[in-house]
Formats: C-alpha cells, structure tokens, sequence
C-alpha cells in the first residue's frame, strides 16, 4: 500500500473515531500503535507507543505545566480576580466603555495568572457580565468582549497551549511564551481601540457611571489598587529573573506557584477548600495534557517513520506548485474550519505530525507559526456553530443573553482577530523580537 493512502486510512479512522464521541487521546493513541503494529510487527511496533512514553517522562520543561495551572488556580479559586475587577470598576468607569475595557484589561491579567481560555470565560461571565448588564452596557457588546477577552488566555504567557504545541513541535518553551506575549498585547489593545471607538460613536453601548458610583476616596482607592495590581507583581516576580537569564523556566515557574501560594496566605484567603480544589485541577489538567502529548507522539512516531510529511510536501510543492505562502494560509483555513467542531488540543495533535515538519521543510519559523496557531486557535474558539467559547458563554450567561445573541455578538471580535493574523503573518518580527532578544543575550 502507498504511504499516502496509509496516511489518508490513519487520518480518516482518526476523524471516524473522533466523531463518535471517543476522547482524543484514545483516538489518537489507538491508531498510532495499532498502525505502528501492522507496518512494523512485534519487532518495531511494540517500541512507538514506549519510547514515546519515555521521551515524555524525560522532557524536563514540562514540570511547568503543574506549576503554571496550580498558581492560576490558587489566584482565582482564592478571589483575587475579584479585587481585579473592582478596581477597574473604579478607576476605569468614568470612561465611556470604561468597563468593557477595564474587564479587557482584567482577562489579560487572568491570562497572566492562569494561561488557560476558560478561567477568563469563568471570571468574566460570573463576576463581570452582571456588572455591565446591570448598568446598561449592551448585551451584544459585552458577551463580545467577554469572550474575545478569555480567548487571549491561551496567546499570553503563561499559555497552557504553547507548551503543549512546544512539546509536539520541539520547540522551546520560552521562546514561545515570549513569542507570544507582544502579538497577545497587540490584540487586547485592539479590541480596547475598537471598543473606545464604538463607544466613542454611539455613547449608549457603553455609558460613563456616575460619579456617587466611583467616588470611594482615596484609600480605598488605594487598598483597591495594592490588590488589583498583586497579580502583576506576582507575574513580574516570576518572570523577570527568567527574562534576565537568573533562572531557568522550570524555577520560574516554581517561583511563580510559591508567589501565588504565599499571597493566598497573607490574605487570609487559603482555606482548605481553595487548596484541594486547586491541586486537584491541577492533577486532572496536567494528566489530561499529559495523555494528549503522549498520543501525539506517537502517532508523529508513525509518520516519520512513513516519510508521509516528505510526500506531502512534493505533492503541494512539486506537483501543484503552490507558493509556500499559499501552502500557509490553507493551512491556517484548514484549523478555522476544524475549529468549529474541536477543540485546540485536538486541532493540534491531529494535524501537527503533518503540518509542523511541512512549515520547517518550507523554511518558515517554528516558534512563529506557533503563535499563528495559536490565534487561530483563539478565532475558531469563536466561530459557529461549535466554537468552544460560545458553548462556555451559553452555560454561563443568564437568561436574557441567548445564543442568537452570543453569534451576533462575536462577528466584529472575529474581525479583530483576523486583522491580528494578518499583521503577525506579514511581519513576523512582532512575534520573533522579545525571544530573539532575550535569548540572543
């Protein structure tokens, strides 16, 4: 049998298996060992599934996984992101739109303590939508920003997909997160510019509160900011030893979860509660990504082995004779199209035996297609009609807020971050500077 129909057969019994409600890892791993079976017998077959397994236990960057969920769960199991909140409320409300892009503000944050996309839908749908609903935000608007605004959590770093896409693309984690970190600031200054503009335009969407409702004095202004910017220092703790070469990324990350521990401390906010449930999200998320890269592996296992990535990229290059750019951008269509029925994890480790070594073999940057995976990501999250997010944001919103509603109210977002796209896509150096410069010392 030709290597590309097996290719094809592996791919589509992958996809067969996926619909029929298997979880990912499962699927993936299933047709990895058992194809590794059929082309190589007991005598290389056997060893795909345990070397992968062994390559994974020895990849030392992935201690940060832990580290990285167990802080962002200690900072919101323990409310922190409440006093966050409240000092956007009061600093920013006197803004027209003020609060749509305090809670911007608030998801970037969030993102810095959690690198996960549903902590931020879980925030901003319970603490912040009430809010600006209750003061005469318009709903479209808000549940826009909300969602726009949690998806900025898998871009800025601490992103829990980063180091997945790093471990299956073998690529530095670091860099990555810096890679990630400036196009992640980029986009949430567009949507605070788009939000400014719209309110700017038609005052209604975004009303100023009245002053009786920010008028708090100033030392609670200034309890409401030592608590709103505890977080940023936490973060700035963690990772301006790692940016200035003093530790390494495994300590940065330990600094960061003994940081976020310690705060809970002094606040008085660690109770038992906060504690067992945020190391068993730790346990259940890091065992989940674990199985997930494990699969990947070996199903990539099986594709090197097959020389299917070679014979792809002949048959793109040599036989159609499309353009690398051309080559790129289908490929960036094709984790659109997938995103509206997968979720990120299963986008990548479905395609990234195939795609990864084809963007190296067509001399593109690794650490820079994965930032523009990983926005692509954050734009499938949103697209009809099972963009992951949107199903975050029905199960969480009130009644009044249906999911005509959260459709609508996502279509001037996607915008944005197609806009996103394009810039890091036509220059690359908006992502490749920060890693280039800090590793480059």
């Amino acid at each position: 049998m030709p290597y590309e129909l097996i290719a094809i057969l592996m791919f589509s019994t992958m996809m067969l298996m996926l619909l029929t409600g298997q979880r990912v890892f499962g699927a993936i791993g299933f047709v990895a060992v058992i194809a590794a079976l059929f082309l190589w017998g007991d005598r290389g077959g056997y060893d795909i599934g345990f070397s992968a397994a062994i390559k994974l236990m020895r990849w030392y960057p992935l201690l940060t996984l832990p580290m990285f969920i167990f802080m962002g769960y200690v900072l919101s199991e323990s409310k922190i992101a409440d006093d966050l909140y409240k000092m956007f409320h009061v600093f920013m409300g006197g803004v027209r739109g003020g609060l749509a892009i305090g809670t911007i503000g608030l998801m970037v944050l969030i993102s810095a303590m959690n690198g996960l996309s549903v902590a931020g839908m879980a925030i901003g749908a319970t603490i912040a939508l009430p809010e600006l609903l209750k003061r005469n935000y318009d709903k479209l608007m808000v549940t826009g920003v909300i969602q726009a605004g949690s998806s900025l959590g898998i871009l800025v770093p601490p992103s829990v997909v980063l180091v997945l896409y790093a471990m299956i693309a073998r690529q530095p984690v670091g860099q990555l997160w810096l890679a990630g970190a400036i196009p992640g600031l980029m986009m949430a200054t567009m949507f605070i510019i788009y939000i400014a503009i719209r309110c700017r335009i038609n005052p209604e969407l975004g009303p100023a509160l009245p002053p009786e409702e920010r008028d708090v004095g100033w030392p609670e202004k200034l309890r409401l900011l030592r608590a709103g910017l505890l977080p940023v220092v936490i973060f700035a703790v963690m990772m301006v030893p790692f940016v200035n070469g003093w530790t390494s990324l495994v300590e940065s990350s330990a600094i960061g979860a003994i940081a976020a521990f310690l705060a809970a401390i002094l606040k008085g906010r660690m109770t038992r509660q906060v504690f067992e449930t945020s190391v068993r999200q730790t346990l259940a998320i890091t065992c989940m990504f674990m199985w997930i890269i494990l699969a990947a592996l070996a199903f990539g296992a099986v594709f090197d082995g097959l020389g299917a990535v070679k014979a792809i990229e002949n048959l793109f290059t040599e036989q159609w004779g499309l353009n690398p750019w051309v080559i790129l951008i289908l490929m960036q269509l094709s984790f659109l199209i997938m995103g509206t029925f997968l979720d990120d994890t299963a986008m990548l480790v479905i395609v990234a035996p195939l795609y990864v070594p084809l963007v190296g073999a067509l001399g593109f940057d690794l650490v820079w297609y994965g930032v523009l995976y990983t926005i692509t990501c954050q734009i499938a999250y949103m697209t009809p009609p099972f963009g992951y997010n949107l199903f975050l944001m029905r199960a969480m919103a009130p009644p009044e807020i249906t999911i005509t509603d959260i459709y609508r109210s996502i279509i001037p977002f996607v915008g944005v971050m197609i806009l996103a796209l394009a810039v890091v896509m036509l220059f690359p150096q908006i992502a490749l500077w920060l890693p280039n410069y800090v590793y480059g010392k």
